[in-house]
C-alpha cells in the first residue's frame, strides 16, 4: 500500500553545518508520523569544502533519497524543482565595520537624493512658479510705488517642503523602523527581484556547467 510524502523545498537554504537535511531545505508533511520522522532525518549532502560555496540539489534527487527510505512512498513536491544549498561556514556577525559601511551607504543615499532634488527645482525654476501663483491669487498692486518684494518665505515652498518630505516617507512606506502600511517596501521589493535573479542564475550555471555548455 502506498504513502504519500510532500514535500517543500526552499529555493535558497543557508546552512552553517557540513552536514546537510532535508528538514533544513523542506517542509516534509505525511500521515504516516514514522516514516515522516525517517524522511526529515535524511541526509541530503555531507559538505566537506571549508569556505563558502554554493550548491544545486535536484527535486528529483530528494524524491530518490525519500524512495529509498521507503519503496511505497510517493513524492508530491509542493515546492521548488530545484535547490540552492549555500554554505556559509561562519555565522556573519554585525560588526562596527558594517556599520561604519551602513552609515556610509546612507550618506551617499542621503546627499545624492538631495542633489538630484535641488537639481530638479533648478531646472524647473520652482522658485518662479511659486513667484507667479502667488502673483495670480494676491494679484499685482496697482501702483508701481507699492510694490514690495518678499523677503521672507512663501506659504507655497512651505507646503511644496513639507509635501515633498510626506511623499518621499509614504512612498519608501516606513519611517525608521516603522512602517506607514503593511506591504514590503520599494527598497524590499527591489531586494527580493535581486535575489531571484541572482537565484535563477545560480541554477541555470549549475544545469549548464553539467552538460557542458557554460558562458566562460
Amino acid at each position: 500500500m502506498s504513502v504519500t510524502v510532500y514535500i517543500k523545498p526552499d529555493k535558497n537554504t543557508e546552512v552553517n553545518q557540513r552536514e546537510v537535511y532535508l528538514s533544513q531545505i523542506a517542509d516534509v508533511w505525511c500521515r504516516d508520523k514514522s516514516l515522516e520522522a525517517k524522511c526529515k532525518a535524511i541526509r541530503v549532502m555531507s559538505i566537506v569544502s571549508h569556505r563558502e560555496e554554493r550548491w544545486v540539489i535536484p527535486g528529483i534527487k530528494l524524491v530518490e533519497l525519500i524512495q529509498q527510505v521507503d519503496p511505497r512512498a510517493e513524492v508530491t513536491n509542493l515546492g521548488e524543482q530545484d535547490v540552492i544549498i549555500d554554505y556559509q561556514p561562519k555565522v556573519h556577525q554585525i560588526g562596527k565595520l558594517d556599520w561604519i559601511k551602513t552609515a556610509f551607504v546612507c550618506l551617499i543615499v542621503f546627499f545624492g537624493g538631495a542633489f538630484a532634488i535641488m537639481t530638479f527645482n533648478n531646472d524647473g525654476s520652482v522658485s518662479d512658479i511659486f513667484k507667479d501663483v502667488d502673483k495670480l491669487v494676491v494679484g499685482n498692486p496697482t501702483e508701481p510705488s507699492s510694490e514690495k518684494k518678499s523677503s521672507g518665505v512663501m506659504i507655497l515652498e512651505i507646503s511644496y517642503s513639507v509635501g515633498l518630505i510626506l511623499g518621499v516617507t509614504l512612498f519608501f512606506n516606513h519611517f525608521g523602523k516603522r512602517k506607514v502600511t503593511l506591504d514590503p517596501t520599494p527598497i524590499e521589493v527591489q531586494m527580493r527581484l535581486y535575489e531571484d535573479q541572482v537565484e535563477t542564475t545560480v541554477i541555470r550555471n549549475a544545469s549548464r556547467k553539467e552538460s557542458g555548455v557554460d558562458t566562460q
